[in-house]
């Protein structure tokens, strides 16, 4: 298997150090894993891509570059200048921090899988959801350690070869526990956390200067049952399936008057 890996936390990430062990074992020692990652950190950046400038790659080893660019770039710069063929499979991550529910809609370890998705190769973003069952452990990534490799093998099975239209995505979120306490695997809708929104709070530098910071809520707060949060909060690993398509399909019909 040929490897495609990146991130939005930077190539420097202890995560993304998780996801390359987790993509060589997939790759198997005939396999090749590919690392080509932002330079700094792009968290929050979406499917961010940087349409209007240029942007500076650099090899740091074979098989290994820093982007001056978003995770979206990543992926461009790996298909079309870095790798010699294309990849069987692209995996993002392993994100520091959940991407479940609304932060789904934010997350530049997404946006790397929906460029790989458009492009027509099968991508998982892959995150590490935080709370106090694993904060404090050595490896706080030993959940997404030790069942990455699992789960993404068993979405490879199965996922569908052919799929008309806007390909599949996946967004896996693994619990905020210890390895050993890692329930199994659901796989549910994206949920929504209630009240909660991101917010700005404004700081003065010495020299008086206002600047504002992003903040966002409480990420221990439940969603909707048998949603992804939910459920990483309970201990599983939630994996949701996605395609880039915003169109609200139940409203077409109702909002049919509006075209006559």
């Amino acid at each position: 298997m040929r490897i495609l890996i990146t991130n939005d936390d930077g190539i420097a990430a202890p995560g993304l150090k998780t996801l390359e062990h987790i993509a060589r074992d997939l790759a198997g020692p005939d396999g090749d894993v590919w690392t080509v990652a932002p330079a700094f950190e792009q968290s929050g950046v979406g499917h961010c891509i940087s349409y209007a400038r240029p942007f500076m790659i650099q090899t740091l080893a074979p098989r290994r570059v820093a982007v001056e660019g978003s995770p979206a770039d990543c992926v461009l710069a790996g298909l079309f200048q870095v790798m010699d063929e294309k990849p069987d499979l692209i995996l993002s991550g392993v994100n520091r921090g959940n991407n479940s529910a609304e932060n789904a809609l934010y997350s530049g370890t997404l946006g790397a899988a929906i460029e790989g998705a458009l492009q027509g190769v099968l991508s998982i973003g892959i995150s590490q959801y935080f709370g106090p069952g694993n904060r404090d452990l050595d490896d706080p990534f030993e959940a997404a350690l030790t069942h990455g490799k699992q789960v993404i093998e068993r979405i490879v099975a199965n996922t569908p070869k052919d799929q008309p239209g806007y390909q599949l995505f996946y967004n896996v979120n693994v619990p905020p526990v210890a390895a050993a306490d890692v329930k199994g695997i659901n796989v549910v809708p994206q949920g929504l956390r209630p009240g909660l929104r991101f917010h700005t709070e404004a700081t003065t530098s010495p020299s008086g200067r206002q600047f504002l910071w992003i903040k966002g809520g409480d990420q221990q707060v439940q969603t909707a049952p048998a949603t992804d949060a939910a459920v990483n909060l309970d201990g599983y690993i939630s994996v949701t399936p996605m395609r880039a398509d915003f169109t609200a399909h139940d409203m077409l019909d109702t909002l049919g008057a509006i075209a006559k």
